[in-house]
């Protein structure tokens, strides 16, 4: 299993870096090659824009006017900003350590999993009661439909937007990818991505194009959303989908990425608690009107109470 999960990350990471490292370099290519013949244009929607639109003309203008300077200017701002490729340096080899240390982990907790499980929900029987049970498995659940509901369907949209945008002709489509899976992973999130791109293509004339990708969008990309998340994450755990929403938001808020699956578990904990504390609250009302029934019973044991 934890080779498995190794290929299925590493192989699809390896392909997509290799692939954006092509797209990147055609961008930039195209844009110097664009500055140096003094053809660095954007769309007249853009340039039309009320406060900002003639800025941009003036900027456009003095690009294309001195297209050497503007090339040796962006030179000597990238050198003089070279601490930030080391701080993405650092950033990747973070992240590529964690990933390393997440296998590894992941490899004793498929081998010892079950009696480390065991052993926590022991200790926390110990300490909370039996009650503990009904906890652990609504983290459990949450995690697994929030994983399931989030995580796959986050990776479902991007695949079928990264179709859209390869036959709508969008540039850069696997940068577009990865950008609408990140996106995805925050709900309602999809839309600005691939409506963004839609409305770019409207504005650089490819009308049917730009349709067609709206089209793709709203019957297929936000079908997924619409169906597979809130049957996933409200469906498995009998939470409401708001909560998963506010959770989801929250926890991104608090804990960056990793929050996207803790804030769900901490809402799914606290709304079993508070389940908990309601019905014990109506067993204690059923409990005591019983008594007082049967006390009702002994005084008046011929009239029976309606």
């Amino acid at each position: 299993m934890t080779v498995s999960i190794s290929l299925i990350i590493g192989v699809p990471v390896v392909i997509g870096v290799f692939i954006l490292q092509q797209e990147a370099l055609s961008l930039i290519s195209n844009l110097i090659y664009r500055i140096k013949v003094g053809y660095l244009d954007v769309p007249d929607s853009l340039k039309d824009l009320p406060i900002i639109g003639q800025q941009v003309k003036d900027v456009l203008w003095r690009i294309n006017k001195n297209p050497e300077g503007t090339l040796e200017a962006f030179r000597i701002w990238v050198q003089s900003h070279l601490y930030y490729g080391k701080i993405a340096f650092d950033v990747v080899f973070s992240s590529l350590a964690k990933l390393g240390m997440a296998l590894m982990t992941l490899f004793f907790f498929y081998r010892d999993g079950t009696s480390l499980v065991r052993q926590i929900r022991q200790a926390l029987r110990n300490i909370i009661g039996n009650r503990i049970d009904g906890y652990i498995d609504s983290v459990g659940t949450t995690t697994r439909a929030v994983v399931y509901g989030i995580g796959l369907t986050a990776l479902a949209q991007a695949t079928l937007a990264g179709i859209g945008y390869y036959f709508a002709g969008a540039p850069s489509p696997i940068l577009l990818t990865i950008v609408t899976f990140i996106i995805a992973l925050i709900p309602f999130g999809t839309p600005f991505v691939w409506g963004g791109v839609s409305i770019w293509l409207l504005s650089q004339g490819h009308t049917a194009e730009g349709i067609g990708l709206a089209l793709w969008g709203v019957l297929v990309i936000s079908w997924v959303d619409n169906l597979i998340r809130p049957i996933v994450i409200s469906g498995a755990t009998k939470i409401p989908f708001i909560i998963i929403f506010i959770g989801v938001l929250g926890g991104l808020t608090a804990f960056g990425f990793v929050g996207l699956f803790i804030g769900p578990v901490v809402l799914a904990i606290g709304l079993a608690v508070w389940r908990e504390w309601i019905s014990q609250h109506k067993n204690e009302i059923f409990a005591q009107q019983e008594v007082m029934l049967s006390d009702s019973r002994a005084i008046d044991p011929v009239h029976e109470p309606e």
